[in-house]
């Protein structure tokens, strides 16, 4: 047994069991105590005088004297049935013609009247005759408790008696008996209650303990509050210094993922620096070259410079939105998002560059039905991506594929793009990811870069794989369920 609410529940229902015995044997030494001894010893007293009187009664003719010889055959046959009981016969004016105790234990038989309990026993007996009914009485001494009964015989002025013995000491144990038993008692009951209230505390502590980490947000280690119970609260000011510690340690984490965003960031500039000198120099070379050949041409000539000056100024244009996009730090904003809508929104988005390329979209089936991240940045990732593969795509008769699957075992969302083209090349995969890291004469790579930022920002990460044919770009995230 693991849990500590069924080991006390298992004792609390082995201490009542042992209530419930000891009742059992209360009860048995109760039939067995002193005052029921007394109280049996009367009864048999009783009850051999009355029998000894009826079966004289039967046995003895109507209106005769007393017959002495039967009423001491009639006696022992009666006393030999009464465990230590002994008994005799009285006739006034004060004779005892009869006497027997045949389950004397002594070492000879007991043939003699008591001359102690003799006054007793004709006063008894006198009043028996007298009054035509049983008398009993007892008689209290240092040692022992005396017991005698008489009744008339209805043969003149006879009558039996009957007596026993109770010892006293055992009277006087009976007390202490009844004491130590009731004490045990009240203290197995005490005790059985001590540890239901100990049984209930505990669980209301562990409940509180369990409220609050269940209200705990998901994200969050929660401080839990004392129990006022030492070795619990161990317990809780070890966790609440676990959560301190992993509380800090989430901290740190957040702050190295954020500097190395930024050292990634820093670092991509310093390479792509030559390059933005590359790809502004090349447009402005070209434009200086049209500028002078417009000088030197006619109307016409002139109306065809400026034109391809103002496409390479789009050019630069293009080219310096897309540096401000990456190099501005993210402002996430999140918040639930219903995935198939949005998905569907990216592929309407897409349409008219697919339609230009006839290149076909498709939505994969099984996407979660909701998640947690920013859409308008995740948007421009998603197009961004889409874009690029439109471009890779065989045109015309090519696919691309927009999916989204959830792993609830690692809380992961991945949103993938993928495409049926030639695939990355090898020279270009070492820098896929980095500004200006393209295969394409007419690209700038900064694409990828801004998705990989996106991703990064969201906490998770861009990567391309390789399928035969085309490339699959999957951005996985951590999946926060709405």
């Amino acid at each position: 047994m693991r849990s500590l609410r069924l080991q006390l529940a298992v004792f609390w229902a082995l201490l009542l069991a042992v209530f419930l015995l000891l009742g059992v044997v209360m009860l048995g030494l109760y039939r067995l105590s002193p005052a029921m001894q007394m109280k049996a010893g009367r009864v048999r007293v009783e009850q051999a005088c009355e029998q000894m009187a009826q079966r004289y009664a039967q046995s003895a003719p109507p209106g005769a004297g007393l017959r002495v010889d039967l009423a001491r055959v009639l006696l022992q046959l009666v006393l030999t049935e009464a465990p230590y009981v002994e008994g005799g016969v009285w006739t006034a004016p004060g004779s005892m013609v009869a006497y027997a105790y045949p389950t004397y234990e002594g070492a000879g038989a007991k043939t003699d009247v008591p001359p102690a309990e003799r006054p007793l026993l004709e006063q008894l007996a006198s009043q028996a005759v007298d009054t035509g009914r049983v008398q009993a009485q007892q008689v209290r001494g240092s040692r022992e408790l005396l017991i005698v009964a008489a009744c008339p015989l209805g043969a003149g002025q006879a009558a039996a008696w009957t007596m026993t013995r109770t010892q006293l000491g055992a009277v006087a144990a009976e007390g202490s008996l009844r004491a130590g038993i009731a004490a045990l008692v009240a203290a197995i009951v005490c005790s059985g209650l001590w540890l239901g209230l100990l049984l209930y505390r505990g669980q209301a502590r562990v409940r509180r303990l369990e409220n609050a980490l269940a209200a705990a947000p998901d994200d969050a280690m929660p401080v839990l509050p004392r129990t006022g119970l030492k070795e619990l609260d161990r317990i809780v000011a070890s966790y609440n210094g676990f959560a301190a510690r992993f509380e800090e340690a989430r901290e740190t984490a957040r702050a190295a993922r954020a500097q190395r965003s930024r050292d990634m960031r820093l670092a991509a500039l310093g390479r792509m620096s030559s390059a933005v000198a590359h790809e502004i120099r090349n447009p402005i070379a070209a434009m200086r070259l049209k500028a002078e050949n417009a000088l030197a041409g006619d109307g016409a000539a002139q109306a065809r410079a400026l034109n391809s000056i103002v496409g390479q100024i789009d050019r630069l244009d293009a080219v310096v939105q897309s540096l401000l996009a990456l190099v501005q730090p993210l402002d996430l904003k999140p918040r639930p998002v219903e995935l198939p809508a949005w998905l569907d929104e990216r592929l309407a988005g897409a349409e008219a560059a697919a339609a230009a390329r006839q290149v076909r979209l498709v939505l994969a089936p099984g996407a979660p039905a909701c998640a947690v991240f920013d859409p308008l940045h995740m948007a421009r990732a998603i197009d961004n991506l889409l874009d690029n593969a439109i471009r890779h795509a065989p045109s015309p008769g090519g696919t691309v594929t927009l999916a989204a699957r959830g792993d609830a075992a690692q809380a992961l969302l991945a949103l993938s793009v993928s495409d049926d083209g030639d695939g990355v090349p090898e020279a270009v995969r070492a820098r896929l990811f980095e500004p200006f890291g393209t295969g394409r004469a007419d690209g700038t790579g900064l694409g990828l870069a801004l998705s990989r930022e996106v991703a990064i920002a969201h906490g998770g990460e861009l990567r391309h794989e390789a399928t035969r044919p085309g490339a699959r770009f999957i951005l996985e995230m951590p999946w926060q369920t709405c």
